[in-house]
C-alpha cells in the first residue's frame, strides 16, 4: 500500500488523461468544480476512438448505442442520472442537469430522452462506423442473433474532483457492455455502486462488470469507511477485497472490478481485480500523471508505469 500525494483530480483509464489535462486547467483558472468535472468527462465522451463511451460507443444486441451516467454534488449529495439514453452528444451534462432537481432526478430511455430535448441539450448520431462494423462482424461470427452475448471489455469513464473549498463532485459515463440486451443498465447511474460523493468524507467510484460491483454498493461503502476515518486507498482496498471474498464465497466467482476514491483532503486511492488497472490524476497547478494499480496475489501496488508499461493498455 502506497499513500500519494494530494490531488484534485482523479479518473478511471487512460482514456482520462485529455480530460482531466482539461477539467485541471479549469480549476485553476477558477471555473467552477461541476464544470470541470463535467467537463473532463465530456472530453472522453465525444472521443470516437474510445469504444465504451460516448460517440464510438459499442451498440446493444440490436445494433442500437444506449448510454449511461450520473453526476452528483458531495455538497448537497444530490445526484442525476440517465438510464439506456441514444443519440444524446453529452449524457453526462444531462446528468448533471438532472441533479439539480428533488424528484425526477432519475431517467431512463425515452422519459430521458424527452427531457433533454425539452432543455435543449445537443443530439447526434452517436453510432460511428468502426462501432457499426464491430457489430456485424460480431454478430456474423456469433452466428446470429440467438448466439449473441455480451463480452466483458468495457471501460466506464469516472472523474471524482474536488476544489480549493473542500468540495468534491463525481461525474460517469458509459456505454456499457458490447451486445448487451437492450435496456441493460449497469452500475454506472446508481448512487451508491456506480459513484458516491460526500465532501464531508469522500467520493468513490467504480467501474468494470456492473452486476457484480452492484452487489456491494461498492462506492458508498467505501465512502463509508474514509467517514470512519480510513485512508482512501486502504478503504479502496478492503472493500473491493472483502466484496471478492464474499463473491467467491456465495457463489463461485465475480467478474472484473476497479474502483478509485479521493478523501476529503487530497488523498487518493484505487483498487482492482485486474492484473493492471490504469487511473490518471491532477492538480489545479496543471500538473497530470498517469498511475496504475498492479494487482498481483492479493496484494496491490499503485505504481506510475513507464511507456513499455503502457503498451499493456491501448485503446481497443
Amino acid at each position: 500500500m502506497k499513500t500519494l500525494d494530494r490531488w484534485n483530480l482523479i479518473a478511471t483509464w487512460k482514456m482520462s488523461l485529455g480530460g482531466v489535462r482539461r477539467a485541471s486547467r479549469l480549476l485553476g483558472d477558477g471555473k467552477s468544480l461541476e464544470e470541470a468535472v463535467t467537463e473532463a468527462v465530456k472530453t472522453v465522451e465525444d472521443e470516437a476512438a474510445y469504444c465504451s463511451v460516448g460517440y464510438g460507443g459499442l451498440p446493444n444486441r440490436n445494433g442500437e448505442l444506449e448510454m449511461d451516467a450520473a453526476y452528483m454534488d458531495g455538497d448537497t449529495l444530490k445526484a442525476g442520472g440517465v438510464m439506456a439514453v441514444r443519440d444524446i452528444r453529452n449524457p453526462v451534462a444531462v446528468a448533471c442537469a438532472l441533479s439539480k432537481y428533488e424528484r425526477n432526478c432519475f431517467l431512463a430511455g425515452e422519459g430521458a430522452m424527452v427531457f433533454a430535448r425539452q432543455h435543449q441539450f445537443a443530439f447526434r448520431n452517436m453510432l460511428t462506423p468502426a462501432a457499426r462494423e464491430k457489430f456485424r462482424k460480431a454478430t456474423a461470427k456469433a452466428g446470429g442473433p440467438a448466439c449473441r452475448d455480451a463480452y466483458d471489455g468495457h471501460d466506464t469513464v469516472c472523474v471524482i474532483g474536488r476544489d480549493q473549498q473542500g468540495s468534491m463532485a463525481c461525474g460517469v459515463s458509459t456505454s456499457g457492455l458490447f451486445l448487451k440486451h437492450p435496456g441493460r443498465v449497469g452500475d454506472s447511474p446508481v448512487i451508491g455502486s456506480g459513484f458516491y460523493a460526500d465532501s464531508c468524507a469522500g467520493a468513490a467510484a467504480a467501474t468494470g462488470v456492473g452486476e457484480d460491483i452492484m452487489r456491494g454498493c461498492l462506492s458508498h461503502a467505501i465512502v463509508e469507511r474514509m467517514a470512519d476515518g480510513c485512508p482512501a486507498q486502504e478503504a479502496c482496498e478492503r472493500v473491493l477485497t472483502g466484496h471478492i471474498a464474499k463473491l467467491r464465497r456465495i457463489g463461485g466467482s465475480c467478474g472484473s472490478m476497479s474502483v478509485i476514491a479521493m478523501d476529503r483532503e487530497g488523498g487518493i486511492g484505487a483498487a482492482t481485480n485486474l492484473k493492471l488497472f490504469p487511473f490518471v490524476v491532477g492538480n489545479m497547478a496543471g500538473e497530470c500523471r498517469m498511475m496504475a494499480v498492479k494487482q498481483a496475489d492479493g496484494r496491490m501496488e499503485i505504481i506510475e508505469p513507464d511507456e513499455e508499461e503502457w503498451k499493456k493498455y491501448e485503446v481497443d
